[in-house]
């Protein structure tokens, strides 16, 4: 049988070791990410008047329907193409 070129066989090992360098980079990121959010979960919940306490405010009656009669226009504007 043929022997590979030493040169493919040196582009397969970078494309492996490059390969696995950035699964176990990805993978490591994956779990600090998992991390931070349970660290930071503590740190949220253990507030007592925290941001789930605001109130949000009102979006007025006329710019709701103003949004709505737009996004009707577009829909027909869409539709008729």
């Amino acid at each position: 049988m043929n022997e590979l070129d030493p040169l493919v066989v040196s582009g397969l090992q970078l494309m492996l070791v490059g390969m696995g360098t950035v699964f176990v980079f990805l993978t490591l990121l994956v779990f600090a990410v998992r991390l931070m959010s349970k660290v930071l979960m503590n740190f949220v919940s253990s507030e007592p008047g925290g941001a789930q306490t605001k109130t949000a405010k009102a979006v007025p009656a006329a710019h709701v329907a103003a949004i709505a009669g737009a996004l009707e226009v577009h829909r027909r504007h869409r539709d008729q193409r």
